[in-house]
């Protein structure tokens, strides 16, 4: 009676490994609940924005002192670190806001140094040396690249602790692997670096490229950051070239 019973349970249970197996194979990663991606890509590029923030010239920071703004972003990092140290997974409502409030602080400190630079290259006073000026420039056109990637990571399905629990089925932004996933290993979904790319593509080719935007806040966001990207990269460059002239 008892061999019956085991063998009973182990077919039952061959069952239900068989069951999961086919569901995850219908089912792609992006759409089922999954492991948070590893915490340490997007804190490393976060710390490269505080960085370049520090290398800008002081007419163009902010708030004064100049390393006010990056002290208070690398204080609410810590606080994301501290709460998700390995991966990005969902804990407690107010880590999505502490997030959110960074990249804020984040957008905010590059927006107002991206206008200053613009209404001194508009009113002449740029500076007089080409090199300086397209260091600036740089600068700020990678931090802009860094920006909008944490916004479309932050908000792409409600964000990644929200992608990490499935709870949204619709893509803001389609990847080829969700197009072709004979092509993609059958545990792929979005992280940071995707987005990152996605948002390196769009600042140099000021339109979208293999990932295509599908919800309207998509691509009103994609949209500002290729007009952002064309405006900073013409005037510095223009500027640029007739000082050398």
């Amino acid at each position: 009676m008892n061999d019956d019973m085991d063998d009973a349970e182990s077919r039952l249970a061959r069952i239900e490994r068989l069951l999961e197996s086919g569901e995850r194979e219908l089912v792609p990663a992006w759409r089922r609940a999954t492991r948070g991606e590893p915490r340490w890509t997007v804190t490393a590029v976060i710390l490269t924005a505080v960085a370049l923030q520090l290398t800008l010239p002081h007419r163009l920071i902010l708030l004064h002192p100049f390393w006010a703004m990056p002290a208070l972003e690398l204080f609410l990092l810590a606080g994301l670190v501290a709460a998700n140290p390995r991966r990005v997974e969902p804990r407690t409502r107010w880590l999505r806001w502490l997030g959110l409030v960074l990249i804020c602080v984040i957008s905010l400190t590059n927006g107002w140094s991206a206008v200053r630079l613009v209404a001194d290259l508009v009113n002449g006073t740029g500076g007089d040396q080409a090199v300086p000026l397209l260091l600036t420039g740089g600068v700020i056109w990678v931090t802009n690249v860094i920006v909008f990637a944490l916004w479309y990571w932050e908000w792409d399905r409600g964000g990644p602790m929200a992608r990490v629990q499935g709870q949204h089925q619709f893509a803001d932004f389609l990847f080829v692997q969700m197009q072709s996933p004979q092509f993609a290993p059958p545990d792929w979904e979005p992280a940071f670096l995707d987005y990152l790319y996605l948002s390196f593509t769009n600042a140099t080719a000021f339109s979208p490229t293999d990932v295509m935007p599908m919800s309207r806040w998509s691509k009103m966001l994609m949209m500002l950051q290729s007009t952002v990207s064309l405006v900073t990269v013409v005037l510095v460059v223009a500027r640029a070239v007739n000082i050398l002239k």
